[in-house]
């Protein structure tokens, strides 16, 4: 009989960076120079290197292609269409991550045009499958964000109940009844107040909380 062929598949990262800015969900994308792709925007990602996990790919990829570090990082998904990618066969895990916008300062290297945010609901069109990428993504950013303290990862040390609050409808796209989440957000002790109030506000300056634990913690919120 034959010798079978050669198995040739590259094992790659993409990771889908959220932040809550100027009051929408956004996520950040890289442009593309390479051809069939030059000028579509993409999430950051790359080739798994031999001495490497896939999570620690993911963490060297978002420092050399965006300058983002230090994030919460959550695998995804594995994505394995034959046609995903038109050069070369390529499975994709799939992470996605979530920092506070004020945090970041964007850099790319040279290899790509820009690095920006964009609104997921004005997201441009994207390489190889990260449309279907960034659905799976927000679906699961909007699942975790129900029963987990994950907000953390989305807020600056110290915030207010309204800050909180306003990631929750942003995220989840709703209204949040503002007694009954403050009630309930403070009853989970998840948050602490920490003796200082934001002043230079319209209305009577607010209380000031941090989280008590920066750590994945499961816990029905909504």
């Amino acid at each position: 009989m034959p010798n079978p062929p050669k198995q040739s598949i590259i094992v790659a990262v993409d990771t889908v960076i959220f932040t809550v800015k100027d009051g929408e969900l956004c996520a950040l994308l890289i442009q593309m120079k390479k051809s069939p792709y030059t000028g579509l925007w993409a999430f950051p990602g790359g080739r798994v290197e031999n001495t490497e996990t896939t999570e620690e790919t993911a963490v060297r990829i978002l420092k050399e292609q965006t300058g983002v570090s230090n994030v919460y990082l959550e695998q995804l998904k594995t994505f394995d269409s034959i046609e995903r990618d038109q050069l070369e066969r390529v499975i994709s895990v799939a992470s996605f991550a979530l920092i506070s916008s004020s945090e970041v300062e964007l850099k790319t290297t040279d290899k790509y045009q820009d690095v920006k945010w964009w609104p997921v609901k004005k997201l441009p069109e994207l390489a190889y499958d990260h449309k279907h990428i960034a659905k799976e993504a927000i679906t699961r950013l909007k699942s975790r964000l129900q029963y987990t303290n994950i907000a953390w990862s989305l807020l600056s040390e110290e915030f207010t109940l309204t800050d909180l609050q306003r990631v929750y409808e942003i995220i989840l796209d709703t209204t949040v009844d503002k007694r009954n989440f403050r009630k309930r957000i403070l009853a989970l002790d998840l948050i602490v107040p920490i003796g200082k109030k934001r002043g230079g506000e319209a209305n009577r300056p607010a209380e000031l909380y941090k989280f008590k634990h920066k750590k994945l913690e499961y816990v029905e919120i909504m």
